[in-house]
């Protein structure tokens, strides 16, 4: 190739370059269209676990007094032992302002023994223990519980272990027949003599309204994911006693 036709060759294709650089400068800086597609999903940030605790316990000490209702009528008349008593709270139990057994929660109990009135002495009596609690989510455990006392509108009388005691009568019944027929009465009095003697005396008896108050006799432990409540509960209408019957 001759020396002038290499002359004519070597500018154009150092232009040649210089437009070729341009070309990609300026393709470089050309800003985006508009995208018609939609951006990928950006993953969530996962959330953190918090480490599994233990569950809390709550502690209903011993000593505590509970009231209650009694929901079957019990009566030395028909009372065996083994017997289930069936009770609902009247009150609630709080615990640093919290709830802790709403008002309506259930217990259950038996009785323990039951002995009618003699028919010349002794009274009739009954004792009873509650050994399970229900509350009003289906919760339920076991206590250690007794009733300390009673209204149930009669004369019934009830001690430290749960027995109740029926009124007396009987002895007095006896003892103003005796002494009349010692005044020589006629055969009609002997035979009223006669029936004291063969009937009994008054029957011990719980009729079902009848409010109690019972103290747990060891520490009652719940677990404290059970114990949500937020209100104190509601109790069913109080069916009172009847009057005691003469």
């Amino acid at each position: 190739m001759s020396q002038r036709l290499r002359r004519v060759i070597r500018p154009s294709l150092l232009c040649s370059a210089v437009i070729l650089v341009g070309c990609i400068v300026c393709s470089a800086q050309q800003p985006d269209g508009p995208q018609s597609d939609a951006p990928p999903p950006v993953a969530p940030k996962p959330v953190p676990v918090a480490p599994a605790s233990s569950s809390e316990r709550i502690t209903v000490p011993s000593g505590t007094r509970v009231g209650v209702v009694l929901q079957n009528g019990i009566s030395t008349r028909s009372a065996k032992p083994g017997d289930s008593v069936y009770l609902q709270t009247s009150f609630p139990i709080t615990q640093n302002n919290r709830v802790v057994i709403p008002v309506g929660s259930y217990l259950r109990g038996e009785l323990l023994d039951s002995k009618r009135p003699g028919k010349v002495k002794g009274k009739g009596e009954f004792r009873l223990r509650l050994d399970t609690l229900i509350l009003p989510n289906g919760y339920t455990v076991s206590l250690n519980a007794a009733p300390r006392s009673a209204d149930s509108g009669g004369k019934e009388t009830m001690d430290s272990e749960g027995k109740v005691t029926g009124p007396g009568g009987k002895g007095k019944d006896v003892g103003t027949v005796a002494q009349t027929t010692a005044a020589g009465a006629g055969i009609g009095v002997a035979a009223g003599l006669a029936a004291v003697l063969l009937t009994r005396g008054p029957e011990a008896e719980l009729p079902r309204g009848s409010t109690l108050d019972i103290v747990l006799e060891r520490d009652l432990f719940l677990d404290g994911s059970q114990i949500q409540f937020t209100n104190l509960g509601q109790a069913q209408p109080i069916t009172p006693p009847p009057a005691p019957q003469p």
